[in-house]
């Protein structure tokens, strides 16, 4: 195999398994995900079961978002170094990033632009150690991957999926949501 297709088979790879990870500033359920003033039939002191299940919907989402919005910046330099990554995002999840960050450093490559998600929150699962799964439409069509030194964008199977469906897991440690696997799946969306 030559090396510029190993090049383009890791930068896909890269790409597919990095834009799995959490990303805020490009959500378009960011307004619905923390909303900035409570809405009138909410008061302080009601608790409804449909209020509280749309509070931990709203917390796992900020933390997927928030977890993309680190991961983000880590593939605008190829590294982590000074980003919130490790505030929400943790094992398999983390552990994929850095392999992706250290393969990028390797190859002189970052990102430009960013992913646009669609994050929707399946399933809530109350547990000694809560759980719950994400699944994303995630768009990498203006998040590029380039050389770091030319600035040209790393040529790319024309074939990849721009648009896939991917899933999350995170887990509520204490009060805070943490992602710690995501996966993408072989399918558009």
């Amino acid at each position: 195999m030559s090396a510029a297709v190993r090049t383009r088979k890791h930068a896909t790879a890269l790409l597919l398994a990095g834009s799995l990870l959490a990303l805020a500033g490009c959500s378009d359920s960011d307004a619905d995900a923390s909303p900035s003033t409570p809405s009138p039939t909410q008061t302080a002191g009601s608790s409804s079961p449909s209020s509280t299940a749309d509070a931990e919907d709203a917390a796992v989402i900020a933390a997927y978002t928030s977890s993309w919005d680190a991961q983000t910046e880590a593939y605008k330099k190829a590294s982590s170094t000074g980003t919130d990554l490790k505030k929400n995002t943790t094992f398999k999840a983390l552990a994929d990033i850095e392999n992706d960050l250290s393969a990028m450093r390797k190859a002189g490559q970052v990102t430009t632009g960013k992913p646009v998600l669609h994050p929707k929150v399946v399933k809530v699962t109350d547990a000694e150690i809560p759980t719950a799964t994400v699944a994303d439409c995630v768009d990498t069509t203006n998040w590029t991957l380039i050389d770091e030194a030319s600035k040209k964008p790393v040529p790319l199977p024309t074939e990849r999926l721009t648009k896939y469906v991917s899933t999350a897991t995170l887990e509520k440690w204490g009060t805070k949501w943490m992602v710690t696997k995501l996966t993408a799946q072989e399918q558009a969306c």
